[in-house]
């Protein structure tokens, strides 16, 4: 049966032509369309302009262009390879594999802490989703227009406090991820993806064609682009390393779930460097969009995790048709955090097909029931639960709502030890002749990636690891 249709076909443990009975992409563009939506998300429109602020510019950006060549594209790499391999979802890919390599079962956890780290990521990644949403309403209806800056802190503070508010928009963005993961491959990821990404580019070229009015074009461009290293920390290049691996939505066994769907014919290689070029590109375009408008209004680029949704409302309420392009910057960041969303999600949906034999809409429901569920945890931590620190007697824990603890658990622990998991399976484990199948690249281009994923990458990422716990 057709994931498209009515849900795969019960998990076999079959390796040969094991998707050959299940939903396909129906291009490589199709699959560059899902897989830079998964990627593009609130990390590129978000995190990395206040991220890129913090960290001085320039220099952090071509940290973080190296990280994305060191780091990203080995592992995409890999995790793509192994999803088609095994052609399952993540946990009996790796469990298909093993059977056929004669590997230890026990790396099935692999896929396992991916699925994990998705879906939770996605109990809070949907609540912020919620907060874009609610903020196309705020903008359009020129709430923001003329707004000092404690006013516009106070609308933000505001929506945070209510917990009623953000349970709608928390319900309305989880119910977007749901209606589209429900219909399959085709006819909801693939047909969802053709419309959203395309949107997406339209409209972040379309804002970034707006900051270029604001006469700090240059002047943005040159923050960007014109490295100063003495602005540049250790702790700075570890967080480039670390943006790099959470932006390509690595270590969340995505790419290991959307690789099952791929087609044997299209190359793992081209893909994966045109899904990471695409995704920093969009990063960049987001940095070239915001910081003209930052400097503009005489605002800090480094003004942290509050950069969109109080430094930037307070620009758009001050400049020219600001409501209408402030709008117009939120659908966009709607866009983003939707495609990732569905992306999120569809691992365990695809899982619970294989797994507990149920079909596509019922294995959606349960998956995104249970994590809206989640969800309402985070909304209350972050208003009638703003005291509550469950695990406050650890000291590096200490003061951490639910919402930082999902946030700290997955970014710092599940995402780095999935993706230290994925290169050491695949540099030491998996076998090499295989690989080299299923890659198809030259002998020369295996063997650097090879040598990289063995040796550079698990170091770099095993840094970040043990930093990030230190």
């Amino acid at each position: 049966m057709s994931v498209s249709s009515s849900g795969s076909a019960a998990y076999s443990g079959s390796l040969e032509g094991s998707n050959a009975q299940r939903g396909l992409w129906s291009s490589r563009l199709a699959f560059i369309l899902a897989a830079t939506g998964s990627a593009v998300g609130l990390g590129n429109i978000w995190k990395f302009p206040y991220v890129t602020g913090e960290n001085g510019g320039g220099a952090f950006v071509l940290v973080y262009l190296l990280c994305i060549a060191i780091i990203g594209i080995p592992i995409m790499m890999a995790e793509v390879m192994i999803g088609r391999r095994g052609g399952h979802s993540p946990v009996n890919s790796i469990k298909a594999i093993a059977q056929r390599d004669g590997l230890n079962p026990a790396w099935k956890l692999v896929g396992a802490v991916g699925i994990l780290a998705g879906f939770l990521i996605l109990s809070f990644y949907s609540v912020i989703g919620g907060w874009a949403i609610s903020y196309v309403g705020t903008t359009a209806s020129g709430q923001l227009s003329g707004q000092t800056a404690d006013a516009v802190g106070a609308i933000f503070s505001g929506l945070l406090s209510n917990p009623g508010t953000l349970l709608l928009w928390h319900t309305v963005f989880m119910a977007l991820v749901m209606l589209v993961v429900a219909k399959g491959v085709r006819s909801g990821l693939e047909r969802a993806v053709s419309i959203l990404m395309p949107a997406l580019f339209v409209l972040l070229l379309i804002v970034v064609g707006y900051a270029m009015t604001t006469g700090h074009f240059g002047q943005a461009a040159a923050f960007l682009f014109q490295p100063d290293f003495s602005k540049l920390t250790t702790s700075g290049v570890l967080v480039a390393l670390g943006h790099a691996f959470f932006t390509l939505s690595l270590g969340m066994a995505v790419m290991m779930a959307y690789g099952s769907y791929l087609p044997k014919k299209i190359s793992i290689a081209k893909t994966s460097i045109t899904v990471s070029v695409i995704d920093t590109g969009v990063a960049l375009l987001a940095g070239l969009a915001i910081f003209p408008i930052v400097f503009a209004n005489g605002l800090e680029p480094g003004a942290g995790p509050g950069l969109i949704f109080q430094t930037l409302p307070l620009a758009f309420g001050q400049m020219p048709m600001g409501s209408l392009f402030g709008t117009l910057f939120f659908v966009l960041l709607i866009f983003a955090a939707w495609t990732s969303g569905i992306s999120l999600l569809e691992p365990i949906v695809e899982w619970l097909e294989e797994q507990k034999g149920m079909n596509r809409t019922v294995s959606t429901l349960a998956a995104g029931v249970v994590c809206w569920a989640l969800g309402i945890a985070s909304i209350l931590s972050l208003n009638l639960w703003a005291d509550f620190a469950p695990l406050g007697f650890i000291p590096m824990l200490e003061g951490k709502t639910i919402f930082d603890l999902l946030d700290f658990f997955t970014a710092n622990i599940l995402l780095p030890l999935g993706g230290l998991l994925v290169a050491l399976m695949a540099g030491w484990v998996m076998s090499k002749p295989a690989m080299e199948k299923e890659l198809a690249l030259s002998p020369g281009a295996f063997s650097l990636w090879f040598v990289t994923v063995r040796f550079i990458t698990p170091i770099a990422v095993g840094v970040v690891f043990i930093y990030n716990l230190m």
